[in-house]
């Protein structure tokens, strides 16, 4: 792919593709996806073509009406029965999907609303303003570029990303971008508050004390936000927002607007998890299988490309972003001589970085290299 100074754009024919110059072109215009939107392209570069299987096409969403479970969280700090039937509630969507909406989570919907027009005005930010922060540096305190796998996965997303790490140390406000600082500042202090609370639940859940995932386990120890712009793409069908993954942390919190687009693997249908006005989508991530000793699923999930954008979303991933020595492995007490451990004990940033290696490129999760007996 060439892009000229005025922004015109050729793609490379078959016999003459070199996708490593492709990439290095695309990359060096530090304008990302979008920038490719705003040059009106038609056609999508060939980088971004993916390859499908018969049955699970970029726009296939699933097969059966059915529906990601969405729990109410209403009363349940006053209300101890109500909070008995919310536990069993997560219970069975951990178990059986890895994926649920919340609603009454506490958030309030301005602040939903604001965090997410906060993503878009960066976005919508001069090309010259975002240049500047356009880096593949990982250590920034803000790191914005178009997939943090360009150069590994076997082809694009149609996605750019901003990502920043918000604990535990909060970054300085300077380091921030000024058109959403105070509401990402806002969102994180209350999305660190509704961390502690599921943790909560899901400590219940596996019948230990509230306090265990969040004071023994150090779930809550680091957050990291990533927020994904996703331009309206003129060939959805060969491309995908997101390819499939699973999370490498212990919960994920998702903030998605309402053009919708992700989906979770179910029985080996793509599911749609539709929008809800005001509500959150909680996925359990790699390590809480782990740890819960496959009580718990990461399920696998992806996001499509669509016609209509562009789409935001806010991801809040949480897990330990500090080097260091703890070994993590199957809760000891939800272990027995009928529930042996499956996993053995690893690091956070051994997991970490053993699945960034694989990348996120269709390939299934890490977790099964990690089990007793694959070392």
């Amino acid at each position: 792919m060439e892009i000229s100074k005025n922004s015109e754009i050729s793609v490379t024919t078959k016999h003459d593709y070199d996708r490593a110059s492709e990439l290095k072109a695309f990359d060096e215009t530090k304008d990302g996806v979008k920038g490719l939107v705003d040059a009106s392209v038609t056609k999508i570069p060939r980088m971004f073509h993916h390859k499908f299987d018969k049955d699970s096409s970029s726009t296939s969403s699933s097969i059966t009406k059915l529906d990601v479970p969405t729990i109410d969280l209403v009363d349940i700090h006053q209300d101890p029965t109500r909070r008995k039937i919310v536990v069993e509630q997560i219970r069975e969507a951990s178990e059986k999907w890895g994926f649920f909406q919340i609603v009454n989570h506490g958030i309030e919907v301005s602040v939903l609303d604001e965090m997410k027009n906060g993503v878009i005005r960066f976005y919508e930010q001069d090309s010259e303003v975002k240049r500047e922060l356009y880096s593949r540096e990982p250590l920034r305190p803000l790191v914005y570029n178009s997939n943090f796998d360009l150069y590994t996965s076997a082809a694009a997303c149609w996605r750019d990303t901003f990502s920043c790490l918000m604990a535990p140390k909060s970054p300085k406000p300077e380091d921030l971008p000024s058109v959403c600082r105070d509401i990402l500042l806002e969102y994180t202090k209350q999305v660190m508050k509704l961390g502690n609370v599921l943790f909560e639940l899901l400590s219940e859940v596996l019948g230990l004390n509230p306090n265990y995932l969040n004071d023994m386990m150090r779930c809550d120890d680091g957050l990291a936000i990533a927020c994904h712009y996703y331009p309206s793409c003129p060939e959805p069908e060969l491309t995908l927002g997101a390819a499939r993954h699973s999370d490498i942390d212990f919960i994920t919190v998702l903030l998605q607007d309402h053009i919708g687009g992700l989906q979770v693997l179910h029985e080996n249908n793509w599911v749609d998890v539709s929008p809800l006005p005001g509500a959150l989508v909680i996925n359990i991530g790699d390590l809480l299988q782990l740890i819960t000793n496959d009580k718990f699923k990461s399920v696998e999930h992806r996001v499509v490309a669509n016609h209509v954008g562009p789409r935001v979303s806010v991801a809040s991933f949480f897990r330990s972003f500090q080097p260091s020595t703890r070994l993590y492995g199957p809760i000891k007490e939800l272990v027995s001589e009928d529930n042996p451990p499956m996993y053995k004990e690893t690091t956070v940033q051994d997991y970490v970085e053993f699945s960034m290696a694989r990348g996120f490129d269709g390939i299934t999760s890490s977790l099964p290299y990690f089990k007793i007996g694959n070392f």
